[in-house]
């Protein structure tokens, strides 16, 4: 019976549990709908302002008076569109690629953290703030509009560009032909100064040139600046640049071709900026050079890559200004390449480690070219330090590859920077030698070590060290100042036959190994 009952309650409820989850799923708050995205752009600042420059430029003053917050009629609504545009056209700076392209806006004004301002263009006396604000329709998302105090200041800025445009006296062919939106005059008026600002670098260059030679050549020398130009080529496209850009501030040119020549002229920019920093950083590469003996190759090499890898910094540095121009946010960018170069850094890391050893041991100038050193099990003499090894002929004449890290990382013995040598031997006389004997031998050897020349007088120490098993040994403590081993084995050489001598004069000899057998009777 209660097996019953169980069944028929399961089955109620499996049937009750749709109409619990809709009950549910009513009472549940509900999530906000993401509005859709504007169709004409007007999400951000940017892209209202972009919007209503292309609507205008097409003609189609209609679709731009969409971008108008103004409560006037359709046609005196299109009008007024017609005037803004005139007036962008003409004073609008060109610098439409830092204007702010995030839906919230910039915020910048904390009072009304709704409006942008994007310029404020004057013509005569009359003037016009270009503010945008962001509004809320009532069935899409906030959009940005021109705020209608930009759009009612319009036409008192729009009598005067035509005032001043009419007294421009060009052929009807000039104004109204346009290649890619742009009038012809406009392009044979930058295509002809472009030319002409680029010689008239050439000619300042020339008239600089001689003063620098002089000035030069009395403070460095004539050689160095006999054919050095004043100005070098990045630095003349760099002047160009500059100029460009500011006859682009007082020509009367319409916004497409201002914008279109100051990127231009701005990427030029760019591009002399990097090319005169790395001609810069070869000319103190040169500098350099001319400092160092030809034989710190090591040295050479280092300053070839530091330079190679300022050149480096400098070209990343000008793709990311050339993106930052373009309004692409290099963050991503950054952070790829971050990410990129741990990873590098980690497969490369023995090698990196061995790089950054060779430059510490040529700053430092621990080991040099020339010197003899032992590292561990290995002795010679230094032939190379490049950035990865340490080449070391051997007593052998073989030559042994280091890796930099591991000279770094150990106890390496300089042996030519010794400034004096250890004379250190031990005689063993026999020990039939009397008392008066071995005290004659070890009086003179201390003479004939204060006399000598090569000998330093306040190391000498001759002492009677040691009862041998079958000598009786003398210790000869004693430094021999010498240039290099060689003419420290030639001096060594010439005290040890004198040693002999003194031995011999006293009536003595050396010990050898040797047993004495003792018979009793």
């Amino acid at each position: 019976m209660r097996s019953k009952t169980r069944v028929r309650c399961l089955i109620a409820f499996v049937l009750l549990l749709p109409g619990l989850a809709s009950v549910v799923a009513q009472d549940a708050p509900s999530e906000p709908a993401t509005p859709p995205p504007d169709a004409l752009g007007r999400s951000t600042p940017r892209g209202t302002v972009l919007g209503f420059l292309s609507a205008a430029r097409k003609g189609d003053y209609q679709l731009a008076r969409q971008y108008l917050n103004t409560r006037l009629a359709e046609a005196a609504a299109t009008q007024r569109a017609e005037q803004l545009f005139v007036v962008l056209d003409a004073k609008l700076p060109a610098r439409l690629t830092t204007v702010i392209d995030v839906p919230e806006g910039s915020r910048s004004n904390v009072s009304s953290p709704d409006d942008e301002r994007i310029a404020t263009l004057a013509e005569g006396d009359a003037s016009v703030d270009v503010v945008l604000e962001r509004v809320q329709p009532a069935k899409s998302g906030a959009i940005w509009l021109f705020s209608s105090r930009t759009v009612d200041a319009v036409p008192a800025v729009y009598d005067g560009v035509l005032r001043s445009r009419a007294t421009t006296r060009l052929p009807g062919f000039l104004l109204d032909t346009r290649i890619s939106g742009i009038a012809v005059f406009e392009w044979l008026g930058m295509l002809v100064a472009i030319p002409l600002l680029f010689l008239a670098t050439g000619l300042l260059n020339r008239i600089l040139t001689p003063v620098v030679q002089f000035i030069g050549g009395r403070m460095m020398g004539k050689a160095r600046f006999r054919e050095r130009n004043a100005l070098a080529t990045p630095a003349r496209l760099l002047l160009l640049a500059i100029a460009s850009q500011w006859l682009l501030s007082i020509l009367p040119l319409s916004l497409l071709s201002r914008q279109f020549f100051s990127s231009l002229m701005t990427l030029l920019a760019i591009a002399a900026v990097a090319w005169l920093l790395m001609y810069l950083g070869q000319e103190i590469e040169a500098s350099v050079l001319r400092r160092l003996p030809t034989s710190n190759t090591a040295s050479v090499s280092l300053l070839r890559v530091g330079r190679r890898i300022g050149d480096a910094f400098i070209v990343l540095a000008a793709l990311l200004a050339t993106l930052r121009h373009f309004g692409v946010d290099p963050t991503p960018a950054l952070a790829g390449l971050g990410v990129g170069g741990i990873a590098v850094a980690l497969a490369a890391q023995k090698t990196l480690e061995n790089v950054i050893a060779g430059a510490s041991l040529i700053f430092d100038q621990a080991v040099r070219v020339g010197d003899s050193i032992k590292v561990g099990e290995i002795v010679g003499t230094v032939d190379e330090i490049g950035l990865r090894s340490t080449r070391i002929r051997t007593l052998d004449r073989t030559v042994v590859i280091v890796p930099n890290s591991q000279i770094a990382s150990a106890a390496v013995e300089t042996l030519s920077a010794r400034d004096k040598f250890w004379f250190h031997p031990v005689v063993g006389l026999r020990y039939e030698t009397t008392a008066e004997q071995l005290e004659q031998v070890m009086k003179d050897i201390r003479r004939m070590l204060d006399q000598h020349s090569s000998v330093a007088r306040e190391s000498v120490r001759v002492r009677l060290t040691r009862l041998g098993a079958f000598s009786l040994d003398i210790e000869i403590f004693a430094y021999v100042i010498a240039t290099d081993w060689a003419q420290f084995l030639e001096i060594q050489e010439q005290l040890l036959f004198t040693v002999t001598e003194i031995v011999s004069r006293a009536g003595t000899a050396m010990a050898f190994p040797s047993q004495t057998m003792y018979v009793a009777k």
